[in-house]
């Protein structure tokens, strides 16, 4: 992968070299094509690019390859797209509870490659810095390694495409297989904070695959929910330098973009004073 660079003049703005901001979502995702390959942020519903998604959604490219930890969860983040039949491929280390998720992989609807959640964060940081490819210990002895996992079934239930096997060397007397970066067409990120010339910041959790799917992005699309003025930020405090974005759109604090839903919710029911021990 070619070291980033700001890219040529976009069809975005013509002004991309003084400010990178994008106020429309809409125009931040309008040249994504059929079949391009994304790398999305996020990790179940926390810190997932939802504006951004949704612009997508309504744009309405086909044939999608997402790399992501998880495909979203039903009826929320990418599990929109793909409950409308958007994604194709999905390269993820957990399914999780989207139920359609595994309705369309068991039935052939849908390629998944599962890996290893290490190792694709190692993958996308590798392609976002250059790398190729790396030796990993993960997966040694297993099918990752042997090859012949089901990345798509036939609708008969048989393996229609299977796992290659890995590439396998030995260093000081310990074996490893050999894992291939990933790069994407675009990264679609979530950050806390940035600025126009799309340094970010991000919040705890949302600080999970969001920093190395910008990384690994040609162009990147980062919403943000708070949008700095050029200095604000301690350089200290950046978490992403600015020359991995290429687009900043602001979210705001009302709207649909500033929803934060909670995949789980636990709740424990307060006892009674009847209930309460008492000494």
């Amino acid at each position: 992968m070619a070291p980033h660079s700001r890219p040529p003049a976009s069809p975005v703005a013509d002004s991309a070299f003084l400010s990178k901001v994008v106020p429309d979502p809409a125009r931040a995702v309008a040249d994504i094509p059929d079949g391009a390959t994304l790398a999305v942020g996020g990790f179940g519903s926390c810190g997932i690019p939802s504006l951004l998604i949704d612009a997508l959604h309504k744009a309405g490219p086909r044939g999608l390859h997402v790399v992501s930890n998880n495909c979203g969860i039903d009826g929320w983040g990418l599990g929109i797209l793909l409950e409308a039949g958007r994604i194709d491929r999905v390269t993820a280390s957990y399914v999780g509870d989207n139920k359609e998720f595994a309705r369309r992989y068991l039935s052939g609807e849908l390629e998944v490659e599962l890996i290893p959640q290490g190792t694709l964060a190692e993958r996308l940081r590798a392609g976002g810095s250059g790398i190729p490819a790396f030796y990993t210990p993960a997966g040694v002895g297993t099918q990752i390694a042997e090859g012949g996992l089901a990345w798509r079934y036939a609708p008969d239930g048989s393996v229609a495409v299977a796992s290659p096997p890995r590439r396998t060397e030995v260093f000081d007397g310990r074996e490893y297989i050999l894992e291939r970066a990933v790069s994407a067409d675009f990264g679609l990120v979530r950050a806390w904070k940035g600025d126009p010339d799309g340094n970010l910041v991000f919040r705890r959790a949302a600080r999970n695959f969001n920093p190395l799917c910008a990384m690994a992005g040609r162009v990147t699309v980062a919403e943000v929910e708070e949008l700095c003025e050029p200095g604000d930020l301690d350089p200290d405090e950046i978490h992403l330098p600015g020359i991995f974005v290429q687009r900043v759109v602001p979210v705001g604090h009302a709207g649909p973009g500033a929803e934060k839903r909670i995949e789980k919710l636990t709740e424990r029911r307060t006892a009674t004073p009847e209930e309460v021990p008492t000494r």
